[in-house]
């Protein structure tokens, strides 16, 4: 996949990028999609990337190389991705655990964390069954098990903290864009929006 962009790490609000992290369910996707629209910016995501290269689904890459080998793989195109210029990101649920990945996330853009409940989270994911983490006998406390270990580690990514809540996509996009046009992230600590 070709992405015209220089690779050189600037402050995140000289890059233009936006970071979206989040649990899976949580709506990176779909609110990275539109927000790029939005914005005029390409639009990427980094499991479709993932996948596009290996030319297998992510579920299968769990099967033969096992978490390990998955988050080998996304940390190399987390660095890739990061490094280039007027993006939208949407990254995996898990690809904060690598410092090395929250440090590029953080420095080379704005980092949105997207927060949903874990009631939320099952009820947009429970059909789907590309969710290798998900697929043991109890999904529903899988996921309250990973918002236990994960929060703290988008919080310290984070430049701003989402709720995505009940709220239409269409509002949310809106607020965020608004948000990230009227204001410059500058500060390490995550904002609440």
């Amino acid at each position: 996949m070709e992405h015209a962009a220089s690779t050189e790490t600037q402050h995140p609000a000289a890059t233009g990028n936006i970071f979206l992290v989040g649990l899976m369910g949580a709506g990176k996707t779909s609110v990275g999609k539109l927000l790029a629209k939005r914005l005029g910016f390409p639009f990427l995501d980094a499991d479709h990337e993932i996948e596009a290269r290996t030319g297998v689904k992510i579920p299968i890459i769990f099967d033969i190389e096992g978490e390990a080998g998955f988050r080998s793989r996304e940390s190399a195109v987390i660095d890739e991705l990061t490094r280039l210029r007027g993006v939208v990101l949407a990254t995996g649920g898990g690809a904060v655990l690598d410092p090395a990945n929250r440090a590029a996330l953080h420095s080379r853009g704005t980092v949105i964390y997207l927060r949903a409940s874990v009631d939320e989270l099952w009820n947009r994911t429970r059909h789907d069954r590309n969710r290798p983490l998900l697929q043991t006998p109890d999904p529903r406390r899988k996921l309250a098990e990973l918002m236990t270990q994960r929060d703290p580690l988008y919080r310290e990514v984070a430049h701003l903290v989402v709720d995505t809540g009940s709220q239409s996509l269409r509002t949310l996009v809106a607020r965020l864009e608004s948000t990230l046009l009227t204001r410059s992230v500058t500060h390490p600590k995550a904002v609440e929006c």
